[in-house]
């Protein structure tokens, strides 16, 4: 494979030294030499059309799957019309931040049924939901906690006390319960994320099931200011995944359990209960722009042949006897490059969000989990239209590096393995270190094109655009220094 070469451009130069004439200089060698159109129009095909092979071999079924998570350990008992249900929770195991301990009014023990709960949690406090949306949030304080939840129709209030004796309204929520809903003790534990490494340098991600634990008592349900009669009943709602689902190395499921002694309970579970993230898991924003890897590659290559190119034949002795002033000699090349990549760019990344959407959606990428983005949206328009400054920056980093090094395959020796190997080897290295690396390269601007936080995420996306700005002006400094201090 042969690397593109950059000829001699037939126009004139500039006869006068100046910023204006150094621009059309620099423009009008760039767009006549054959190697600009090459990189241009690859670095736009390859990011449109990587970026459709990557959405081809990627699926979910999230669009097709509830958007909320219904899993608990649950001790309940029949309660007909208006009532309460009170409850000391007396202590609660530190399992996880957000393992919930508390009780709850609920339509049915199936999944998914209407409910109000108000509950304690280790490192949130006091929280209170209904109908699997956000909670509400009351005191910071966790266990040993007074709960209470009192129903009047439709209408579910929520308190908590520190003494059972004076109470403090958390919310109050509408719910569509029947007149004889199920009233009790819950328990639930989140998962914790952890990746795991296998020998063969393979590596997977998911949640080590944590089993919640939560000792309650002073338990006093009542309807009409009675105590309701009947015998408790216990139970899982919802189910962990299948045993053939957990990859190996991942704490499996275990079902959840409920003791009484002398009005005393202790119950263990495991779940959530509430909405899962919005757009499910994944960013399909940022996936739908994966071809640009490459387009990025073919625009920093642009880069280092535009300084490289002039090195070699022995133009750059013409240029700096034609325009003297050297910073303008460089800041024209790096204005030209630049406008270049912002503009191939901006027509690459454009074409993949939309070419990439409807294959998206075939595959699975639906609506509720994953509503279509659109370029209305502020947060959609910085990660497109972030991308094409992306590779501008790039383009200008590849120019400074050619300027610096001076020959072709030694700027290429310097750039490509910044955007190569961390690509390479971050899954290989623990979850710590692959951060850390792709927060300390180039293509930490990439991060620009984030629109959802993840547990992957190294940087944000305008501190990762700061590193890819400070690399390239760096390189240029670097450029500048050395163009006035060496001879042509």
């Amino acid at each position: 494979m042969t690397t593109p070469t950059m000829e001699r451009p037939t126009a004139a130069l500039p006869a006068r030294d100046g910023f204006g004439p150094a621009v059309r200089a620099e423009w009008t060698k760039l767009r006549s030499v054959r190697s600009t159109a090459i990189m241009v129009f690859l670095a736009m095909a390859l990011t449109v059309l990587l970026s459709m092979l990557a959405a081809y071999g990627s699926s979910t079924n999230a669009g097709s799957g509830p958007t909320y998570v219904d899993r608990f350990h649950f001790v309940h008992r029949p309660m007909s019309g208006d009532g309460s249900i009170t409850v000391r929770v007396a202590s609660q195991a530190n399992s996880h931040e957000s393992a919930r301990a508390g009780i709850m009014i609920k339509s049915s023990v199936e999944q998914g049924t209407p409910y109000a709960a108000i509950m304690v949690t280790p490192g949130h406090g006091a929280r209170m939901q209904s109908g699997f949306k956000p909670d509400v949030a009351g005191s910071p304080n966790g266990a040993p906690r007074w709960l209470r939840l009192t129903r009047t129709g439709s209408s579910v209030t929520g308190y908590e006390s520190a003494d059972g004796a004076t109470w403090t309204p958390v919310a109050t929520v509408q719910v569509a319960l029947p007149s004889t809903a199920q009233a009790g003790l819950f328990v639930a534990s989140p998962g914790k994320f952890r990746v795991v490494h296998y020998r063969n340098g393979s590596s997977t991600s998911g949640h080590d099931e944590t089993v919640g634990r939560a000792v309650f008592d002073d338990v006093d349900v009542r309807t009409a200011a009675a105590p309701v009669p009947g015998q408790w009943s216990d139970q899982d709602v919802g189910t962990g995944p299948p045993p053939e689902m957990i990859p190996p190395g991942f704490t499996r499921s275990v079902p959840g359990t409920a003791s009484e002694s002398n009005g005393v309970f202790t119950v263990t579970g495991s779940g959530d209960i509430g909405s899962l993230p919005p757009g499910g898991n994944d960013d399909v924003v940022m996936n739908g722009l994966a071809g640009v890897y490459f387009g990025l590659i073919a625009l920093m290559v642009l880069g280092v042949l535009f300084a490289t190119s002039e090195f070699r034949t022995g133009l750059v002795r013409t240029t700096l006897t034609v325009v003297p002033r050297r910073a303008h000699v460089l800041a024209g090349k790096a204005l030209v490059v630049g406008t270049v990549g912002l503009a191939a760019g901006l027509i690459g990344s454009v074409g993949a969000f939309f070419v990439v959407q409807p294959i998206q959606r075939s595959h699975g990428y639906v609506a509720p989990a994953y509503p279509p983005p659109s370029l209305t949206d502020p947060t959609v328009l910085r990660a497109v239209a972030g991308t094409a400054v992306v590779l501008a920056l790039l383009a200008v980093f590849g120019l400074a590096v050619g300027t610096i090094v001076r020959r072709t395959a030694g700027a290429l020796i310097v750039v490509l393995p910044l955007v190569l190997v961390p690509a390479l080897i971050s899954d290989a290295l623990a979850p710590s270190t692959s951060a850390w690396l792709r927060r300390l390269v180039p293509t930490a601007g990439l991060a620009i094109q984030q629109t959802r936080d993840r547990w992957d995420t190294a940087i944000g996306p305008w501190q990762g655009l700061g590193v890819l700005a400070a690399y390239t002006a760096g390189a240029l400094a670097m450029a500048f220094w050395l163009l006035r201090r060496r001879d042509a």
